[in-house]
């Protein structure tokens, strides 16, 4: 190989890394805008828009509590199926007194060496509810609550474009604002329980182990320690009784993985 042609290569790996991490339009940076978008679209339930920014991959997914809906067509039937019929009487768009509003924040975001596959994690902290107007017209009737996540996500790019390839939402806690989170019961949004076709707006298939508040687990991070450069541990992740050991209680959540990964 030739000194030139020696530097050309270098080069095209040198603007690979500037793309990737830098530059005009760098990839961690748009993938970031990317869930900050989703944000926006779904709080103010605009689902169409939701679906689209999905990938078509076939192991494309969306985990919500307890269930995986696999697939492009599966995307669509939680956000444009549950969520749109049960919240906005299946429209494209918001109702008259429904309040959603869950900011995207804290965002991490690593992008492979290729520049083709990206993780992240997103913090979310969520208000939510109906106004007393309407009351008696919304099927949720007069309903106030707060709620916490976190996501941990991955994203492809498919000519071109980043788009969110498996979304995986951990719902970490909820609370009414009458008590707070002190109070919150057991359970208090129960997790899906039945699959597609059963339940036409289902999941395709159950998750194991899912959490929700006093679960206290850890939501498994996709990134190593900056400075050990290690995971950490299993039983560093579970949540036991206070004073017992981790092996008395539910197992260390894992993160689900894509038939295709590299």
């Amino acid at each position: 190989m030739s000194d030139i042609e020696e530097l050309k290569k270098v080069v095209a790996q040198l603007q690979k890394e500037v793309t990737r991490l830098g530059g005009n339009s760098p990839d961690q940076e748009e993938v970031r805008k990317l869930q900050y978008k989703y944000g926006y679209y779904l709080d103010k339930c605009l689902y169409k828009e939701v679906a689209e920014l999905y990938s078509n991959h076939p192991d494309t997914c969306v985990e919500f509590l307890g269930g995986r809906y696999n697939g492009k067509d599966g995307v669509k039937r939680l956000y444009i199926g549950r969520f749109a019929k049960s919240f906005v009487a299946g429209r494209n768009g918001p109702v008259h007194g429904f309040l959603l509003d869950h900011p995207q924040i804290q965002g991490i975001v690593d992008v492979n060496p290729e520049g083709t596959r990206a993780k992240g994690r997103f913090r979310s902290m969520m208000s939510a509810g109906t106004h007393e107007s309407i009351k008696d017209t919304h099927p949720r009737g007069l309903v106030q609550w707060w709620e916490g996540g976190i996501y941990e996500n991955e994203y492809i790019k498919e000519d071109g474009v980043w788009k969110i390839f498996r979304l995986k939402y951990f719902p970490f806690w909820h609370a009414t604002f009458e008590k707070g989170w002190s109070y919150t019961k057991p359970n208090y949004v129960p997790f899906l329980s039945t699959t597609y076709p059963e339940d036409p707006n289902g999941p395709n298939e159950l998750c194991e182990n899912p959490m929700l508040w006093p679960d206290t687990r850890v939501v498994p991070f996709h990134y190593e320690h900056p400075i050990t450069g290690e995971q950490v541990a299993d039983d560093d992740l579970r949540a036991p009784e206070y004073g017992q050991d981790p092996s008395s209680s539910t197992p260390a959540l894992k993160l689900s993985k894509p038939a295709s990964d590299p």
